[in-house]
């Protein structure tokens, strides 16, 4: 646990702001928070974790509770939010379980599975969860002990916005757990939304005086123009609250990696990097509603001539060379959702021309002959898109691992998360089952390629190889397959870019001394306070 992994240095000579305590004596822990969900806090964590790592400091990432479907698996098999996943990288260690104790992983609007300590828990409705944060809490505490025992700083994200007053009496993850911890708490506003000072203000006028006191000092993020044009409302918002705005983040375009709330899932991920060739690579994702780790697609948006969409009806996959069907936490009802849309056929119809489809994790579920499902959805079994001669059994137990293999003749290493097991179906016609062949833990027949493996097209040379494949069989013969992308440096060339902000707009010396001497004194109520 808390093996290093490598962390690149800055980009320029000089940049990132040496530690103003000097290497090796900075100790203490630190809470961001935000004024809503998609903030900016997940990436805020990352770009101090990345400075902090530059400067010498063994830092940790840290969320109490996080609400996910984009998980990741740890060395060890533990399941943990896939922002703790990059925000360890950010720091340059291995994700562990300690790191998000808790992840809620929604099977419907109502009810999520609660992972403790990256193995399954309980199944809890959105009322009854909060009789076992009781129990809860004392192992998230516990989890942050131990971290801070094992390093010298940890970064602790909120969730949501401490301020959802119908909720404080069960909170664990914001003011809940600062208020134990003794954690000072930086609030991020986003400005791009509007209303940002009224954001900051309400936000601490809503807390009770003892959950004030923990409320440290503000940022505000995603600022587009001139800081100088702010210069009097962050003079102001001091004034009236008594807390100082300790930085104006630049909107960043592009920061779109392991992304973690549902409210990034639509955003544009940039421009397509120019082709190489004279044609590009069309890719129709269906935006299942209860999509799990989107992450999956990053890489190949990541490439030159590749053009990656969020579908939503059956109509969209008109034009597109490869479809690739993703994991989901409900995999029979977002097999109807895919029916109810069009989706469905237009899939099936898009294989039968010979065209490629990839399906992943609930994805490659949903491509077999049948589904048998007496766990999640509990609608025993209902009939798959027939795609591939197989059938998927759910089982209670949760299949977590780190698995590594071969494919299109290229080394590949995933991680699976999943309760269904995908096997041949012996009641499928013998001309089917001649046909098939192994795939990374699935199948694959003809066009049409399923695995259980998330991750696997972060692997650099084996998803040249699936590209390469793609482009055959759509025709795509213009296409030419980049011989030197690298995803892990794209990725981590994207945390420096956050440690690079955070050195150059956050002031990073009051950011110090909060971490080294906790709350501060004397901070003053702003009224009401909580009803």
């Amino acid at each position: 646990m808390g093996a290093s992994v490598p962390v690149s240095g800055p980009k320029e000579a000089g940049r990132g702001s040496a530690l103003v305590s000097g290497p090796g004596s900075l100790r203490g822990a630190l809470m961001v928070a935000g004024t809503t969900s998609d903030a900016g806090k997940s990436v805020l964590v990352a770009g101090l974790c990345r400075w902090l790592a530059r400067q010498g400091v063994r830092v940790a990432p840290f969320k109490a509770q996080n609400m996910s479907l984009n998980s990741f698996v740890t060395l060890d098999g533990a399941e943990i939010g896939r922002a703790q996943a990059m925000q360890a990288r950010a720091a340059g260690i291995e994700p562990e379980a300690a790191m998000n104790p808790v992840l809620l992983k929604p099977g419907s609007d109502r009810t999520s599975q609660v992972v403790l300590m990256g193995k399954p828990f309980a199944e809890a409705g959105a009322m009854d969860y909060g009789d076992l944060t009781p129990r809860l809490l004392p192992v998230v505490l516990e989890a942050l002990a131990d971290l801070r025992s094992r390093f010298d700083v940890v970064i602790c994200e909120g969730a949501g916005s401490p301020a959802e007053i119908n909720l404080r009496h069960r909170d664990i993850t914001n003011l809940g757990l600062a208020r134990p911890a003794g954690l000072p708490v930086l609030v991020v506003g986003d400005i791009d939304r509007g209303g940002v000072f009224a954001a900051l203000h309400g936000t601490l006028a809503l807390l009770d005086a003892e959950d004030q006191k923990h409320i440290s000092g503000f940022v505000i993020n995603k600022f587009r123009g001139d800081p100088a044009l702010l210069d009097s409302g962050l003079s102001l918002i001091q004034e009236i609250t008594g807390r100082p705005v300790l930085g104006v983040l630049p909107y960043l375009t592009g920061l779109w990696l392991d992304v973690e709330d549902s409210l990034d899932l639509e955003k544009d991920r940039g421009p397509m990097r120019a082709p190489l060739g004279s044609d590009v690579i069309r890719v129709a994702v269906p935006r299942l509603p209860r999509l799990s780790n989107v992450t999956d697609i990053d890489a190949l948006a990541a490439e030159p001539g590749v053009v990656v969409r969020l579908v939503h009806h059956g109509a969209e996959i008109a034009g597109s060379d490869l479809v690739l069907l993703p994991g989901t936490r409900a995999t029979v009802n977002d097999l109807a959702w895919l029916r109810s849309t069009g989706l469905a056929d237009a899939i099936v119809a898009h294989a039968a021309s010979g065209l490629p489809v990839l399906g992943v994790c609930g994805g490659h579920q949903m491509l077999g002959r049948v589904v048998s499902d007496d766990v999640e959805s509990r609608e025993g079994s209902v009939p798959g898109l027939g795609l591939l001669p197989t059938r998927t059994d759910f089982g209670v137990r949760k299949v977590l691992a780190r698995p590594r293999g071969e494919a299109l003749g290229q080394p590949v290493d995933g991680y699976e998360i999943h309760h269904g097991v995908v096997t041949l179906d012996p009641e499928a016609p013998a001309s089917e089952l001649g046909g098939v062949e192994e795939f990374l833990d699935g199948w694959r027949s003809g066009s049409v390629w399923g695995t259980t493996w998330h991750g696997a097209l972060e692997n650099d040379a084996f998803r040249r190889a699936f590209l390469t494949e793609v482009a055959g069989m759509a025709g795509r013969d213009g296409f030419v397959v980049a011989p030197d992308t690298s995803f892990s440096a794209l990725r981590e060339a994207r945390l420096d870019s956050l440690a690079d902000m955070v050195a150059d707009h956050l002031d990073v010396a009051a950011v110090e001394k909060l971490i080294a001497g906790g709350v501060p004194a004397g901070l003053p109520f702003v009224p009401p306070g909580r009803p």
